[in-house]
């Protein structure tokens, strides 16, 4: 059983809890990422759900979607704008319904799934488990934009540790997406989970090193929160540069959110 497909579910109905009492007008509310509103958060989420689900059940299903949104005649679109096209104009409530009803049937299928079975993506392939647990991630990192526009406060479970793993094992990937090379190995990563227990990554050490709460960890490798915002201890060249600039996700660089910029709106009660 691929346990991290009941993370992934976890996680998918956390959120849906948050939104599932929302008038249609409230999911036209702007997050403060691109100014994508809430209806934006849930296609980006339910395309690449789909995504992901075809590529374990549908191979030539997928690979026909990503020639499609990769087409010569697209590149003149955002991602946004290529995303929407698989909609047919689904917003607040309706399109809550088709994200949920698929998130659940895109868990059932990784449940069953071999973990170690080679994955067709739209970058490098990927297990089955780096897949469901990318899904995860990006639940997790859009989810954040919805309860700070919501002035929510998110309340964590160790199934966080996930990405904190992910976060680690990406460390390498952050500076080959720079075309740049790490200044060493990676730091030693020490964090506390939402229950209290201790996670620890690679060998200790007293003078290069990331140490904090799982959740402000998470935060930065998703580019979720400026390292400035959070509470984690960072000490020497090598883990200071790397928070400077973590990034787990895949695509091309990004730039982490300026300090400040990033917050809980406390919008409702």
């Amino acid at each position: 059983m691929l346990t991290q497909a009941n993370d992934f579910r976890t996680e998918c109905d956390n959120l849906y809890a948050l939104l599932k009492d929302l008038s249609d007008s409230d999911f036209e509310h702007e997050t403060q990422f691109k100014g994508w509103t809430l209806n934006d958060v849930l296609e980006h989420l339910h395309i690449w759900n789909w995504a992901a689900h075809e590529s374990l059940v549908n191979e030539e299903s997928f690979s026909a979607y990503i020639a499609k949104i990769m087409a010569p005649d697209m590149q003149t679109l955002s991602l946004k704008e290529r995303e929407r096209q698989f909609f047919d104009g689904e917003k607040g409530q309706v399109l809550l319904s088709k994200w949920r009803d698929f998130y659940q049937k895109t868990a059932d299928a990784f449940l069953q799934a071999d973990p170690k079975a080679r994955l067709k993506w739209a970058g490098p392939d990927m297990s089955a488990r780096s897949s469901i647990t990318a899904r995860l991630m990006e639940t997790w990192a859009h989810g954040q934009e919805v309860y700070d526009s919501l002035g929510k406060t998110r309340i964590d479970g160790d199934h966080i540790k996930n990405i904190v793993v992910l976060g680690v094992n990406t460390y390498n990937w952050t500076y080959a997406t720079r075309k740049e090379q790490p200044l060493g190995p990676v730091p030693y990563v020490e964090v506390t989970a939402p229950s209290g227990e201790v996670w620890a990554f690679g060998d200790a050490s007293e003078t290069n090193y990331v140490k904090g709460e799982a959740t402000h960890f998470c935060q930065v490798v998703t580019q979720v929160r400026h390292i400035a915002d959070t509470s984690l201890e960072v000490l020497g060249d090598v883990a200071i540069d790397w928070m400077s600039k973590a990034q787990c996700f895949a695509g091309s660089p990004e730039t982490p959110p300026a300090p400040g910029s990033r917050f809980s709106q406390k919008l409702r009660n």
